[in-house]
């Protein structure tokens, strides 16, 4: 509970804007603090009577967010002035004139793209995806506008305890599917590792919590090792006249749990749960230095050649360079080593803030800061392709967005060996469009490596490619299937829609001389009678189909042949809808559907009259941490919070989320899933059916167990009560002899 006389409140926002000034001066002019000085004083004057939901006062907002502006992402004055003023034409009186008159057009300019958007009254359009086009849209023109937003989201996901739980998922949610990626693309390392953790705070509390408290009980050996390893290596280098400085760093809890699910291990056998950064100061042979490092280095200690990256000679699409290696130490522990120049380290933090600092600098290959002006351009360039489709809707744009900007990309080659960037499991078609539209819309397939493969083959990195065209190819609808860029899509898309065009303008023509040929008038009631005779939804699909050849002259026939009741008498017909007076109590409805479909049930004795369905897709059971969603039947379904297809769903339509929780009388049985592997023995199936059915009187609905030289691996479908019930059953298979190891299925793990 927050409290505070206004006493000590000003001394806060006194000592808050001291220490952003702190942080400010190496990068900010004289007349820099003037603008940033009235920028606070103005902040202060407009939020003088908001509080935050904490109760603290609300200008503690933007003073944070100016803060991580400057300190963590390394901005300058125009950009700590928006952030201090990124709310106040959006929450308080002032215009965006007022802002542009005090402080100019650029800054107007960036605070416009940072204000929310408004009037989006479509339930089936996410205000979210809404805000985040029109973020990009300025990004398109100031990256300023996007670093902002990024800062004044980590701030509100660190004070978002003080929000309800629906609040909490939907904003996790967004921050997860779009903010995280966001900055991973930007560079931004620390703030994307942050907003990951603080994601998996909120939808996955208990994993968090666990992984957290085993994290600080064996902090204490690790700093020892860690001690003693990095003063060995500091000897050795500094010996050999290396100017160094070597940090270490705990993974992110966020990355352990993803290793711990990807390599199905428990949090015991993660072996590179810290890694070593070695940092060297150095302006003229940055690639040889750090390699010479690595030499020292790996001549004290073998390392893992399947773990050794060069991040240096191809930098990553955001920016980021340093040699990783992995070594084994004295104590036979596999230790990470991450080596880089101070330059490489302050861009991996800082990404996009840093590469500018580097710009004008001269640097011995100079084609690091050259590379990244030249992949941010094609980033950007791909965010005006997608938010330059007209025909994309908002959840379109999102999964755009998605595909083509923050996944994963691969290196490939033109036949005159200039390498381009594609998103991961882009096809040959995908990289024909990327050279050119119409080398896109004539390809019928490629040579992939001197080797001749069609144009649906997904490419790798290496990969050298050369199109293969024919004068006689255009698009088909069905390349939509296949192709994942943008660029692709929308030229695919329009070529399409432009030929439905031309085809239903040939249709309406060719439908007019039939009907003139046949004797019969055309009118609302004729076009209707075909509609409905071909199962047609429209009139365009109708002409369509005819200049398409799938409905003719004898189709047209037969929709005007009259056999016993006409078309007419049946159109005046009405479905007869059986009613009953029987009265039912919505307690009896539902413990009927719980007897005929126990997945199905409702949650919350405090909302009458709902039915809730158990999601198939996470498999909640009574006892996990849940959320209620609202599909578009209006139907609620059951998520765990921390399932993937929630996340999702919860970012993109944040004002479906509902609360839930079980109800303590329910008396239902979930189903629920086991992996159970180990060492076969003999009788040990019996042993565990035994303890399920015998020990806990539950009932399994399947078992499927496989043996292979001396070790087996089962899944065990059964129904349970609850997630205590659930526990316990796997405490007591976990002592079988011969069971190594017992997990719960998740349906939406990749294991």
């Amino acid at each position: 509970m927050y409290e505070a006389t206004p006493e000590q409140e000003n001394q806060e926002i006194l000592k808050k804007y001291r220490e952003l000034l702190k942080v400010s001066t190496p990068r900010v002019t004289a007349e820099g603090r003037k603008m940033i000085s009235k920028a606070f004083r103005l902040a202060l004057h407009a939020h003088k009577d908001m509080r935050r939901r904490s109760g603290e006062p609300y200008i503690y907002h933007p003073l944070a967010v100016a803060y991580v502006t400057a300190n963590d992402i390394g901005l300058g004055a125009t950009s700590i002035t928006c952030a201090l003023l990124h709310d106040v034409v959006e929450d308080t009186d002032y215009t965006l004139d007022d802002i542009r008159d005090m402080f100019g057009d650029e800054v107007a300019r960036i605070i416009d793209g940072l204000t929310k958007i408004e009037g989006v009254e479509d339930t089936q359009i996410s205000a979210q995806a809404e805000n985040f086009r029109k973020v990009l849209l300025t990004l398109s023109e100031d990256v300023r506008a996007i670093l902002i937003k990024l800062a004044d989201r980590l701030h509100n996901m660190r004070t978002l305890d003080s929000m309800p739980r629906e609040k909490q998922l939907k904003i996790a949610s967004e921050t997860s599917y779009l903010y995280a990626p966001l900055a991973h693309r930007l560079g931004l390392y620390s703030i994307k590792t942050e907003l990951e953790d603080l994601v998996m705070k909120y939808t996955d509390p208990e994993i968090y919590r666990e992984i957290a408290q085993k994290i600080a009980d064996t902090s204490e050996e690790r700093d020892k090792f860690v001690g003693q390893f990095i003063e060995s290596i500091r000897e050795a280098l500094e010996k050999d006249g290396l100017k160094i400085e070597i940090l270490s760093r705990i993974k992110s809890i966020y990355s352990i749990w993803n290793k711990m699910k990807k390599k199905n291990i428990p949090f015991e056998e993660i072996y590179d749960l810290f890694a070593i950064r070695v940092i060297i100061d150095t302006d003229k042979n940055e690639k040889n230095d750090c390699f010479r490092a690595y030499n020292i280095i790996t001549s004290m200690y073998r390392p893992n050649p399947e773990r050794f990256r060069d991040w240096i000679a191809v930098p990553k699409a955001n920016g980021y360079e340093s040699l990783h290696t992995t070594v084994m130490s004295n104590a036979g522990k596999w230790v990470e080593v991450q080596i880089r120049s101070r330059r490489m380290d302050e861009i991996a933090e800082k990404g996009y803030a840093a590469h500018w600092k580097y710009k004008n600098q001269n640097l011995s290959d100079g084609k690091s800061t050259k590379n990244y002006e030249q992949g941010l351009d094609e980033w950007l360039t791909k965010v005006r392709e997608i938010l330059d489709n007209k025909e994309t809707n908002a959840l379109k744009f999102l999964a755009d967005i998605k595909m083509n900007l923050f996944s994963e990309e691969i290196y490939v080659f033109t036949p005159t060996g200039d390498m381009r960037t594609l998103p991961l499991d882009s096809t040959a078609l995908d990289f024909a469009y990327a050279i050119h539209t119409k080398l896109g819309e004539s390809c019928i397939g490629a040579k992939v490596n001197h080797v001749l493969v069609p144009i649906s083959y997904r490419l790798k990195s290496g990969d050298q490619i050369e199109i293969i065209t024919s004068k006689r190819q255009h698009p088909h609808a069905e390349w939509l299937n296949f192709i994942v860029t943008a660029r692709a899509k929308e030229n695919i898309e329009k070529y399409l829609r432009d030929e439905r065009i031309a085809k239903i303008a040939q249709g309406e023509t060719m439908l007019q001389e039939m009907m003139k040929k046949l004797s019969i008038n055309i009118q609302p009631e004729t076009i209707n009678r075909m509609m409905r005779y071909s199962g047609m939804q429209n009139p365009q699909d109708l002409y369509f189909n005819i200049a398409s050849g799938v409905f003719g002259e004898e189709d047209v026939k037969k929709c005007f042949e009259k056999k016993g009741r006409s078309f007419w008498d049946y159109l005046t017909l009405r479905p007869f809808i059986h009613s009953t007076n029987k009265e039912e109590s919505i307690n009896e409805a539902i413990n009927e559907q719980l007897r005929q479909k126990p997945e199905s049930l409702l949650l919350d004795e405090d909302i009458k009259n709902i039915n809730y369905t158990i999601a198939k897709c996470c498999k909640p059971i009574d006892g996990d941490q849940v959320i209620g969603f609202i599909m578009s039947n209006n139907n609620i379904e059951i998520h765990r919070t921390n399932c993937p297809e929630a996340i999702q769903l919860m970012s993109k339509y944040g004002n479906r989320i509902v609360k839930a929780k079980w109800r303590a009388t329910q008396k239902v049985a979930f189903l629920a899933g086991l992996l159970v592997s180990g060492v076969d023995e003999q009788g040990l199936l019996n042993k565990l059916t035994s303890v399920v059915s015998a020990e806990m009187n539950l009932n399994i609905r399947s078992v499927n167990f496989e043996t292979n030289e001396g070790l087996f691996t089962g899944i065990l479908m059964l129904y349970v009560q609850n997630l205590d019930n659930l526990k316990s059953l796997m405490n007591k298979i976990s002592q079988i002899p011969g069971v190594e190891k017992v997990e719960r299925i998740n349906s939406y793990s990749k294991s």
